[in-house]
């Protein structure tokens, strides 16, 4: 079987890398896999692999709305004549990661082919673009894989629609060291995320400010230049137990000298389905503090594994740096609680329930 995979924006994010997973997956279950997407971003990691065929295009996101709309139309545009182009070809999937490629949807649908959304997004929290976008995937997908059961809520259609949450790449866990004396000794904390108000960023800041008894590190999806752009629109400083960092390709050092890993998603705003970076961080035998809705607090037991708090309740998330960071024992009870609980996200079973869903019959 050929299974042709289409993301729009190849960068260093969490649905890229899962794609990157899932792709290495079905390569080593022998499928041949053609992958469509941009240039600078971890699924360049893939090429030169057997069996695997990549095509890509050139895709900057921008700020500036009628432009980022004009680019994301060009690409429509061309991955939808290059998934029309699979219509003499027999036994080709389309798979569309995220609900952005909606061309290459369109264009798989009319070639008569098997079209299978990997749906990362919540629609309904996003803008109205998102909201048509994921009403045109219940519409012509033939199955939807979600990534979690909060997320599957929000799907009206009943048949076909699958809970697989994510798993991280093997790259990543075979290099993690989980060391729980090691990291309550560091006494830093962690946080990585995109550079958008409702990801927490002003709040972490605010927080490391507070807290200057405590390292902090705060791991953005930018560059140096958009980040400096950022700061001085806002009129931030960073206090001196705060270190930015820019765009990262391998994230793995941070995770192995952190203590304790934040996720400040206001949830009024922006509500996580999954949490790629929860799951890192409980791989790495870390404790984590999230919100407390959306795919990610599914994955947190308070008071186990973690903490679920808003990102509102800023006190409360102080204090609860300082338990978690204090007090060995609980520390390393949350420690070891998290690595138990990320071995429930196998990679392997990710693959092989994929594996199900794109060799299923109409």
């Amino acid at each position: 079987m050929r299974i042709a995979c289409f993301h729009l924006f190849n960068d260093y994010s969490g649905s890229p890398k899962v794609l990157k997973t899932v792709v290495n997956g079905l390569i080593g279950k022998g499928h041949n896999v053609d992958l469509i997407t941009s240039r600078g971003g971890v699924l360049d990691e893939l090429k030169g692999q057997e069996n695997l065929h990549m095509r890509q295009y050139n895709y900057k996101f921008s700020r500036n709305v009628c432009i980022r709309t004009m680019r994301y139309a060009w690409v429509q545009l061309q991955v939808f004549f290059i998934a029309l182009g699979y219509i003499f070809k027999k036994d080709t999937v389309i798979y569309i990661n995220t609900i952005l490629p909606v061309g290459a949807a369109l264009g798989g649908r009319l070639a008569g082919k098997r079209v299978i959304y990997h749906y990362h997004e919540n629609a309904k929290a996003k803008s109205t673009a998102y909201r048509i976008l994921a009403k045109v995937m219940q519409l012509i997908a033939s199955d939807v894989i979600c990534v979690s059961a909060y997320q599957r809520k929000f799907i009206r259609r009943k048949k076909r629609v699958h809970i697989i949450p994510n798993a991280l790449q093997e790259k990543f866990t075979g290099r993690i060291i989980p060391d729980c004396e090691n990291a309550f000794m560091q006494k830093r904390v962690l946080m990585l995320g995109s550079l958008k108000e409702y990801k927490g960023t002003d709040e972490f800041i605010a927080i490391a400010k507070e807290l200057p008894e405590f390292n902090f590190e705060l791991v953005l999806n930018e560059s140096e230049e958009n980040i400096a752009a950022y700061w001085k629109t806002k009129d931030l400083t960073v206090p001196q137990n705060l270190t930015v960092y820019p765009r990262q390709e391998d994230v793995v050092p941070f995770y192995n000298k952190a203590s304790l890993v934040l996720n400040l998603s206001d949830r009024h705003r922006f509500i996580e389905t999954f949490g790629l970076t929860a799951l890192e961080a409980m791989t790495a035998g870390l404790p984590v503090i999230v919100p407390t809705v959306g795919g990610i607090a599914e994955m947190i037991e308070d008071g186990k594994n973690g903490y679920r708090i808003d990102v509102q309740n800023r006190e409360k998330i102080k204090e609860t740096i300082k338990d978690i960071l204090t007090d060995k024992e609980l520390f390393i009870s949350l420690s070891n609680n998290a690595q138990k609980c990320s071995k429930k996200y196998s990679r392997e079973c990710m693959i092989e329930q994929i594996g199900k869903v794109l060799e299923k019959r109409p």
